[in-house]
């Protein structure tokens, strides 16, 4: 038996069990990602797609995914490898690559004005030895490491990769805990935890999906914003309004179909009550 400790759920495994996120598991009486090295997705992306638009804007990313997600989100757009049934096939198809091999990968690819790697796709956390171990290597190499990633992990996972990582784009989805605990199957204040000191360590980028009848209104984005902005006190000097957010729309897929797109002119309205309080607001899947 042992205790997962990587997000809010604490899951105790008998050995040979995995927890809620499909990728941890008790082996010899220790808890072992499965899915270390192995990659589902691989790709060289625009920065601007992580999203990050003010982190070397202009270069590419060598971008990196395995399947696995300590969340359930209903309407999530990367279900083959997050936590769908299909996703879980993947133990078997997934092709291993070594730290060393991703790293000079990465390097290879910088005559196409790749920039380092950004550990994305599924939720990169459950998985967050193989980001340590590949991230120190991109950083032996002189290039720069991005996390993508829902921010629901501990305080020591974080700092464990803390040295290694030169920014990220975490999601912020909602800022009710009905929403994250009923909707997502989350913890908004491990993410609020995780954002607070993410700013402090590099770069960060903030994400909120706009779902339709959930997390719409222009009074829970004043909030959100609000929250942001308000981040200047732990950011070491740097204000608040600086942080980047993102404020994209939803489409109906995966477990979520039984309402319509986000309304183009919802997220524009959004964008601009976001505006009052963050000086970088940006607009996606418009």
């Amino acid at each position: 038996m042992a205790v997962c400790s990587v997000c809010f759920r604490h899951c105790d495994l008998k050995e040979g069990m995995t927890g809620a996120c499909g990728v941890r598991t008790c082996r010899n009486g220790a808890v072992f990602p499965e899915n270390y090295g192995k990659i589902t997705s691989l790709a060289l992306d625009p920065i601007e797609k992580k999203p990050l638009h003010r982190f070397y804007p202009g270069s590419m990313i060598l971008s990196a995914g395995s399947y696995g997600c300590n969340l359930k989100c209903p309407f999530c757009q990367n279900n083959e490898i997050s936590w769908s049934d299909r996703a879980m096939r993947y133990r078997e198809k997934a092709e291993y690559i070594s730290p060393e091999e991703l790293a000079d990968t990465a390097e290879y690819y910088k005559s196409r004005r790749n920039i380092g790697v950004a550990f994305t796709y599924n939720e990169p956390l459950v998985g967050y030895e193989y980001v340590r171990d590949t991230a120190k290597l991109v950083h032996e190499k002189g290039m720069k490491n991005v996390l993508v990633t829902n921010g629901t992990a501990s305080p020591a996972v974080l700092e464990e990769l803390a040295p290694y990582i030169d920014a990220m784009n975490i999601d912020l989805k909602g800022f009710t805990d009905r929403y994250y605990s009923e909707v997502l199957k989350g913890s908004r204040q491990m993410v609020m935890d995780f954002i607070a000191r993410a700013v402090q360590i590099c770069h960060v980028e903030i994400t909120t999906l706009i779902i339709p009848g959930e997390n719409d209104t222009e009074e829970e984005m004043r909030v959100i914003s609000g929250w942001i902005a308000g981040l200047e006190k732990v950011c070491g000097g740097k204000s608040g309004r600086e942080i980047p957010l993102h404020i994209s729309r939803f489409f109906p897929q995966f477990r979520m179909t039984d309402r319509p797109a986000t309304d183009v002119m919802l997220i524009y309205r959004l964008a601009d009550t976001a505006r009052e309080k963050l000086d970088y607001v940006y607009t996606g899947n418009c």
